[in-house]
Order: C-alpha cells, then structure tokens, then sequence
C-alpha cells in the first residue's frame, strides 16, 4: 500500500493550481489529491470548485458518482471486490456479503487492523471470478480462505 501525506491545505492549493489549466481538469484534480492524501478532503472542495468556476455541489457530485474517490483515509491494505455481472454470476454476491461478515465492516469500510473493503466494477478477470485485488495485486477464484492468504501475504 503506498504511504500517503497527512492532509495539508496548502500542499492541496498547489495541487489544484498545478492541475487548473487542464481541459477538464476536476478529475485530474481530483486524482492528484488522492495520489498525495490518499482521499480527497472535504477542505479540498471549495479551493477546486473556486479554481475552476464550479458550484461545491458540481465538485461533490464528481467525487461521489466515482467510486474510486475516498472521502476518507483508507485503511494500511486495500480489498477491492469485484461487482461486476460475470463475477456475480459466480457468486460473489454471497461472498461478498460472507466477506463483510467476517470483517464486520460496510462497502468502503476499514476494519479495526486497518483493511479498506471496496466494492469495484469489473478488474477484467471474468473467466475468474469471483475477483478481487488486494493491495492491487489481483486474486482469481476468491473464496473467504484465499482472501485471508492473500491479505497474510501482504502484510508480510
């Protein structure tokens, strides 16, 4: 898992600067920000939404229709589970709800030994679903056991 900066407001108005001369750039923006902080601030909505013209709830709206964007810090390890159709035809649906059990956590939630649960659409390993990625190395055939090997494995 990469380390990220602790939030900093003035690092975060030289994020955007950098960035606001793009075409289009509230995702590349947005990118940025997660890249250094490993989320987007709530403070970081209004200094995007002023550099680029936008209304805060223009900005809010593009971090919350992309799951991708964390409004919070994650967790040390990232689980990332496939929702996509070909692995729901799988059974990941169950497993999933098996998963989230286990961990006692919600979609996007951190355990209490630092586990991020993200729900994702398709990683492109449809012959081998159920699918996930654990701290982005992937995991074909995901059953509850193989997470827990792989998430062993990653905090070694």
């Amino acid at each position: 898992m990469p380390s990220y900066e602790p939030w900093n407001a003035s690092r975060a108005v030289g994020i955007v600067s950098d960035h606001a001369h793009l075409e289009g750039a509230t995702l590349p923006i947005l990118h940025a920000l997660q890249e250094a902080f490993g989320y987007v601030d709530a403070e970081a909505v209004p200094l995007i939404a002023d550099a680029l013209n936008l209304s805060r709830a223009e900005v809010h709206g593009c971090i919350s229709f992309y799951h991708d964007f964390r409004a919070h810090p994650a967790g040390r390890h990232a689980v990332k589970l496939c929702r996509a159709e070909a692995c729901q035809a799988m059974g990941s649906d169950r497993l999933h709800g098996e998963i989230l059990s286990r961990f006692q956590v919600g979609w996007h939630g951190t355990t209490a030994d630092g586990v991020t649960v993200e729900p994702v659409y398709c990683l492109g390993l449809c012959a081998n679903g159920p699918a996930a990625l654990v701290d982005g190395e992937p995991v074909a055939h995901l059953t509850i056991d193989g997470l827990e090997a792989a998430l062993a494995e990653s905090r070694a």
